[in-house]
């Protein structure tokens, strides 16, 4: 069965909306795993003056993930059905959030205009045709030293990773999605993991869209080696300006070795293939 696609995922989607929160509330440490994602942007706390933007937000829980870690940022959450949309917006937000139905290729057709301080994209990537045409467009919409997080199912390339990701959607997720009607939509997900970038290859693609201080880390528990964060930075052109986001002093700016970014992330900094 070839991977859904553009208005064809957005419709099937829009069918699984209704029971989508049900099947994600089964996968342990699933809203957790988006709230340590968003910890790694390394924002300040509390994101009091930040715009974020949330790519694929879907029913809302990576744009739950952001009000929680950030309460105080501005959000603009994104996605292309209509379905998952209108469960997000009924959610009992504390705040106002933007949210606006248009597919990531056209979010300037829709009013979507940066600069943005992040960009959250989680679990969008391998579902949309061109990925590094979206990867452009979070880069022309960030800030100069803007973040990124990709939250993304990447497999590490052990044969083991692929083996447990295959054995949960073929044991559960598939038989509990067809009783449902959504059996297609399930099916894609699965083979569009399978058929994805692996982690290392994931992480070098971010660097090829132009993003710098790439880092791919993984996250815990049983999607250990199959769901990966990668951090980046948009590149800052001003050098001053790249030394304060470092924490250093225009009169430290020779000889001294740059501090660590202020209100980073405290996630290890591990290399761009995790363990």
């Amino acid at each position: 069965m070839p991977l859904l696609r553009d208005a064809d995922l957005a419709g099937a989607f829009d069918h699984a909306a209704r029971s989508y929160d049900t099947l994600v509330a089964a996968n342990p440490g699933y809203h957790a795993h988006l709230r340590r994602s968003v910890r790694r942007l390394g924002l300040p706390p509390g994101g009091g003056g930040l715009r974020l933007l949330d790519l694929g937000c879907g029913t809302g829980a990576s744009t739950a993930a952001l009000a929680t870690v950030l309460p105080g940022a501005d959000i603009t959450a994104v996605d292309a059905s209509a379905g998952m949309l209108r469960r997000a917006s009924g959610r009992p937000w504390g705040r106002a959030v933007r949210f606006v139905h248009a597919p990531v290729e056209r979010l300037d057709e829709a009013g979507v205009s940066g600069p943005f301080d992040a960009v959250f994209a989680a679990y969008l990537l391998r579902n949309v045709a061109d990925p590094d045409a979206v990867l452009a467009t979070a880069h022309r919409l960030l800030a100069p030293g803007g973040r990124l997080a990709v939250h993304e199912y990447a497999l590490s390339g052990r044969a083991a990773h692929r083996a447990v990701w295959s054995a949960v959607c073929g044991g559960l997720v598939l038989p509990v999605a067809t009783l449902l009607g959504d059996g297609p939509l399930y099916r894609h997900l699965w083979r569009s993991v399978v058929g994805f970038d692996t982690a290392g290859a994931l992480g070098r693609r971010v660097e090829r869209a132009g993003f710098e201080r790439v880092r791919v880390l993984p996250l815990p528990g049983w999607q250990t080696g199959i769901t990966h964060t990668v951090v980046a930075r948009r590149p800052v052109t001003n050098r001053w300006q790249a030394l304060a986001d470092d924490g250093v002093g225009v009169g430290e700016a020779t000889g001294a070795r740059p501090r660590a970014v202020r209100g980073a992330s405290a996630e290890p900094r591990g290399g761009r293939n995790p363990r």
